[in-house]
């Protein structure tokens, strides 16, 4: 096996706990689907719904852009599985009333690998890492619907192969304040390969995905549900014939039922004020992707957590995707505007 399907494989299978599998297989830059925001990351790892003052969440929809994010700067920061860690910062910021901008950077680091000839015999060490560049500008339609856009350069480097490609990702954003009602529409990882690892060119994660997200009436409570890969119907995932039994053979599952929850996630937020949360998100395709691993009662769920002030807040959020793997993610924003008023 050549040492970019190796590091590819890890990096898909490192990706499970957000509904990344490596049981999906044919697709390359799966870090695309890793979330950039700890609130996002503590709702399942898919919304792209959620209304607020964080400009972390725009790399999930460009439609949650808009001039209300003044001077604001988003850090954002990821202990993964095994050595991986995943760290980024963005900025962004209203052109007028109905206009706003951000850009952003986001690296992904796998740790370091034993280099190793086809005999097994280690030559040394090596790092494997991705960077993602990305602008995004945003527009107000109307006073309930706005749109975006966000252009991403992809760069990577796994030993001595690297590969360069662009995608876009665009979204549709309808807020009623009213109803305390949000949908959106987003097309993600639209484009392709410009410089391929070697023979072959590798197929980004293009993904279809349709959100709601609404306060029950008269409550604190938020309840969210995201559809991913919309673009597929069939997601069909491999378990154990006998669930007691690790050396039992594995069967594939595709039920009507169990594709139609692997294309959800399910959220729900404690929302008191504008300056608090904490959340509990569910990912059916999480779970069921781990059911040839050691998964654990935890497996697809994840908790997160956020405070916030006028001028800066702060993110955590936790995940077990499988016995010994948990996940730790962190946000911050600081709001330049606030602290030059």
């Amino acid at each position: 096996m050549k040492i970019r399907h190796l590091i590819i494989s890890l990096v898909a299978s490192a990706s499970c706990s957000l509904g990344v599998s490596a049981q999906d297989g044919g697709n390359a830059y799966n870090f695309l689907n890793i979330p950039v925001s700890s609130r996002v990351y503590g709702l399942g790892g898919h919304n792209i719904t959620i209304i607020d003052d964080d400009i972390n969440l725009v790399e999930q929809n460009p439609a949650l852009l808009g001039p209300e994010f003044e001077k604001q700067i988003g850090l954002n920061y990821m202990h993964y599985i095994g050595g991986s860690n995943f760290m980024g910062a963005r900025f962004g910021n209203g052109i007028s009333e109905h206009n706003a901008w951000a850009v952003g950077i986001q690296y992904y680091g796998y740790g370091e690998f034993k280099a190793a000839d086809i005999d097994g015999t280690v030559s040394g060490t090596f790092n494997a890492n991705d960077l993602a560049f990305s602008a995004t500008y945003s527009h107000d339609i109307n006073d309930q619907f706005r749109g975006g856009i966000t252009l991403k350069a992809l760069s990577s480097k796994y030993e001595d192969y690297s590969a360069f490609a662009l995608c876009a990702d665009m979204g549709i954003n309808y807020f009623n304040v009213e109803k305390d009602l949000s949908l959106s529409l987003v097309l993600k990882n639209l484009g392709g390969q410009l410089s391929k690892f070697n023979e072959s060119y590798d197929r980004l994660p293009w993904d279809i995905q349709l959100g709601y997200s609404q306060f029950l009436k008269n409550t604190s409570i938020r309840i969210s549900v995201t559809a991913t890969n919309l673009n597929k119907w069939n997601l069909p995932y491999y378990a154990r014939e006998d669930n007691n039994s690790t050396s039992s053979p594995l069967v594939e599952k595709s039920s009507f039922g169990s594709n139609l929850f692997r294309h959800l996630t399910f959220a729900a937020e404690y929302v008191p004020s504008d300056k608090f949360y904490v959340g509990l998100g569910y990912d059916h395709k999480t779970r069921t992707d781990m059911s040839t691993y050691s998964r654990n009662f935890l497996s697809g769920f994840s908790l997160g957590a956020g405070l916030k002030t006028s001028s800066f807040g702060v993110g955590v959020a936790l995940a077990q995707p499988h016995t010994g793997a948990t996940t730790f993610m962190a946000n911050f924003t600081l709001s330049l505007a606030s602290l030059l008023k």
